[in-house]
């Protein structure tokens, strides 16, 4: 923190999900005052915070402004990490999509003005604003074509935010995020392609991939993650958007082979037809974070594959 005697009260939307968990423990361990905010009786994937005085667990509906409000209150800055819909699910209803992430935003982002907030750290989707890219790796200012629901919300709250900053003066920075993965991740979640691959092999149970398993995904370790978003919270600059993977890409069939070199097990790979919303390669420059965030992954892949694997024999899934 730049003041250790005037800490600030962080409010972390959807704080007990796989990315916000890991936020809350470094946020606390910086000295900073954390309100969590989620819906009641998710289950967290962490308890270590529970117990430290600077932590507050407040439960409500996004979706609710006067649950909102209320998490917001006293907070001095706010990372958004909540979406109700995923990639490949997005598109079965739309209209859901709307009214749940990009409506919600809009009452936040009003409420956040009138409360008086200093900035807003929004997660935003690297692997879906962009659509088919036409140039590897994507820069921020690459074209904008989403090919899935998801990704279209997101990008409209990222023009959501520039408003209320042209209009309200409110800070923002967006993060576009690569794949995360890592340690404390659900291996039974219908999204992850490493934690979903990682648990099965090391279950014994078969692989399923859409396509020849070509496509080429940028994936990012959690610690990497939290990293930039307390970047973004502690540096202000002139841009408001940022990429964030790990600068390399791997096809689904290379990350199995990793996956089976750090278990010593071999996969049991079942090819099915591939979807429309899965664009060939999605692979993320990280420059402009680079230069401006100061920020740059520390994590090797496989390094942080061998570590999660690793975590996941220790939890024996």
């Amino acid at each position: 923190m730049t003041d250790p005697d005037q800490p600030k009260r962080c409010l972390v939307l959807g704080g007990r999900g796989f990315i916000g968990s890991h936020l809350v423990d470094t946020l606390l361990d910086r000295g900073y005052l954390v309100r969590c905010f989620d819906r009641p009786h998710v289950q967290p994937l962490s308890q270590s915070h529970l117990k430290n005085s600077r932590f507050e667990l407040r439960e409500g509906d996004f979706v609710s402004e006067a649950d909102v409000a209320s998490a917001l209150e006293g907070c001095d800055a706010c990372f958004h990490l909540v979406s109700t819909t995923l990639p490949k699910s997005s598109n079965a209803d739309p209209v859901f999509d709307v009214e749940s992430n990009v409506l919600g935003t809009i009452r936040l982002l009003a409420r956040a003005v009138q409360g008086g907030l200093k900035k807003i750290v929004f997660v935003s989707s690297g692997g879906t604003v962009y659509g088919v890219p036409k140039q590897i790796p994507i820069v921020e200012t690459h074209a904008t074509e989403p090919v899935c629901s998801y990704g279209i919300t997101k990008l409209a709250i990222e023009k959501y935010l520039h408003l209320y900053h042209v209009i309200h003066g409110l800070n923002y920075t967006v993060l576009r995020l690569a794949n995360p993965f890592g340690e404390g991740q659900r291996v039974q979640a219908s999204q992850g392609a490493v934690a979903v691959f990682l648990g099965k092999v090391l279950r014994g149970e078969p692989i399923e991939i859409w396509g020849d398993g070509s496509v080429v995904r940028d994936y990012i370790h959690i610690r990497d993650v939290v990293d930039a978003l307390l970047a973004a919270l502690e540096r202000t600059t002139d841009e408001h958007i940022f990429n964030i993977g790990s600068g390399r890409g791997y096809s689904l069939n290379e990350l199995i082979d990793a996956i089976e070199t750090v278990t010593g097990r071999t996969a049991d790979r079942c090819y099915s037809p591939g979807r429309q919303f899965d664009v060939p390669a999605n692979v993320l420059s990280i420059a402009r974070a680079k230069e401006l965030l100061d920020w740059t992954p520390k994590v090797a892949f496989e390094s942080g594959l061998k570590s999660f694997a690793e975590w996941l024999r220790n939890e024996r899934i």
